[in-house]
C-alpha cells in the first residue's frame, strides 16, 4: 500500500483523548414513531450513564423545545443542544469521522447512502455540512462526500492498521463494488491507514449494514482485538462466527506477532415482536468516552455482565456502566451506532 500520505495522516482510535460526543434524538418522524415512549426512555437511561463520562455530550435535535419535552430538562442537564434535520438516529454511520494531519485535527464528511441504498438518507447525508455552516466544526471540517464510508465500517488502532470486512466495504451498493486493494487505496488516501486488516466472515441475523466491524471485533489498546464469539453449535450464528475467530487467530500485528484476542459472548437470541425476525444483538457495540466504557445490556443477566467484565478487563483504567439497549435492538442497532465521539 501507498505511504506516502500515511505518514502526515493518522485515523484516531476510539480510545483517544475525546473533545465531544454526539447523540442523534428520536422523534415522531423517524423509524421510531411506533416506540417512541419507549426509546426515549433508553436514551435517558444513555445520557444518565453519560454523567460523569468526562466527554461532553452534544445531541442533535429537530428542536430545542421538542427535546426539552421528550426528554426533560434533568436528562439535558449538561448536554448541548444542535437543532438540525434528519431521517434517522444512527450518527455512528453519517457522523464526522476525525483524522489527525499534520498538527491539526480534520473532521472528514464521507458520503452516507443508507448502508448501501437500503433506507432515505438525504437529510443524513447533509448533516455535517450543516453542523459545519453553523460554527460547530467549521474550521476543520473537510468534504469527502465523493466515497462512501460509515463511521461503524471502520475500526483502527491508532497507528495505521484499519480492520473492517469485505462484505461491507466491497458492497456494490456503496462505491460500485470496489476490490480490496481498491478500497486500500483509499483509506491511504483519505484516512492514512497503512494496512488493512480483513474479515470475510461473520454476519449477525437481521443486520442492515452488511457486517459493519463494530458488530463482530473491536481494536484495542495493546495489540488487542475484542470479539464476539459463539460456541453454541445449534445456533444459526456457529458456523460463519467460528470462522472469523480462525481469522483472526491467523492476523499479525504490524511487528508481526498474534493479536491478544478476547472473546465476548453473544447474546441469547431476541426477536422482533411483530416479524419475527431475529435482531442483530452484540455486545462488541459498546462506546468508549474518556472516563468510562458503556456496554449494552439486554435483559440477559448473566451474559450482559460477563461481558461488561470481559469489556472492563480491556480497558481497566475506565469505569465499566451496562446500559439496558433493548429498544435500539428493536430498530436494529445498539450503543455504538447511535454515538459518535470527536477526539480533540
Amino acid at each position: 500500500m501507498d505511504t506516502s500520505d500515511s505518514l502526515r495522516r493518522s485515523f484516531l482510535p476510539e480510545w483517544s483523548r475525546q473533545q465531544a460526543l454526539l447523540l442523534v434524538l428520536p422523534h415522531e418522524d423517524t423509524d421510531w414513531a411506533y416506540m417512541l415512549e419507549e426509546v426515549h426512555d433508553c436514551y435517558r437511561g444513555i445520557l444518565a450513564s453519560l454523567q460523569g463520562c468526562g466527554t461532553p455530550v452534544h445531541m442533535l435535535v429537530r428542536s430545542r423545545a421538542e427535546a426539552i419535552r421528550y426528554l426533560g430538562l434533568g436528562a439535558l442537564e449538561n448536554v448541548t443542544l444542535h437543532e438540525t434535520d434528519y431521517n434517522d438516529t444512527w450518527v455512528r454511520d453519517y457522523g464526522p469521522i476525525a483524522v489527525r494531519e499534520d498538527a491539526s485535527m480534520r473532521l472528514l464528511d464521507f458520503g452516507f447512502n443508507g448502508w448501501g441504498l437500503k433506507f432515505a438518507s438525504d437529510r443524513d447525508n447533509l448533516v455535517n455540512l450543516r453542523m459545519a455552516r453553523n460554527g460547530f466544526m467549521s474550521a476543520s471540517y473537510v468534504n469527502q462526500r465523493d466515497y462512501v464510508l460509515e463511521g461503524g465500517s471502520v475500526e483502527t488502532d491508532g497507528q495505521g492498521t484499519l480492520l473492517t470486512t469485505s462484505r461491507c466495504l466491497c458492497s456494490p451498493n456503496r462505491n460500485g463494488g470496489l476490490t480490496k486493494q481498491e478500497v486500500e487505496k483509499e483509506l491511504s488516501l483519505r484516512l492514512g491507514i497503512c494496512r488493512v486488516l480483513w474479515l470475510d466472515h461473520g454476519a449477525l441475523a437481521g443486520d442492515d449494514t452488511d457486517s459493519h466491524i463494530d458488530t463482530l471485533a473491536r481494536m484495542a489498546p495493546d495489540d488487542t482485538i475484542i470479539y464476539v464469539g459463539c460456541a453454541d453449535r445449534d445456533d444459526e450464528h456457529f458456523s460463519d462466527l467460528q470462522a472469523m475467530a480462525a481469522q483472526l487467530k491467523e492476523m499479525r500485528t504490524d511487528s508481526g506477532l498474534p493479536y491478544n484476542l478476547v472473546e465476548l459472548p453473544l447474546p441469547e437470541a431476541i426477536f422482533d415482536e411483530e416479524e419475527g425476525i431475529r435482531l442483530p444483538a452484540t455486545y462488541a457495540n459498546y462506546l468508549i468516552t474518556n472516563n468510562k466504557v458503556l456496554v449494552p445490556a439486554y435483559g440477559q443477566p448473566l451474559a450482559d455482565e460477563l461481558a461488561r467484565l470481559t469489556v472492563a478487563s480491556v480497558f481497566p483504567t475506565r469505569e465499566t456502566v451496562s446500559v439496558d439497549c433493548r429498544a435500539l435492538i428493536r430498530q436494529h442497532g445498539s450503543l455504538h451506532c447511535a454515538t459518535m465521539q470527536i477526539p480533540e
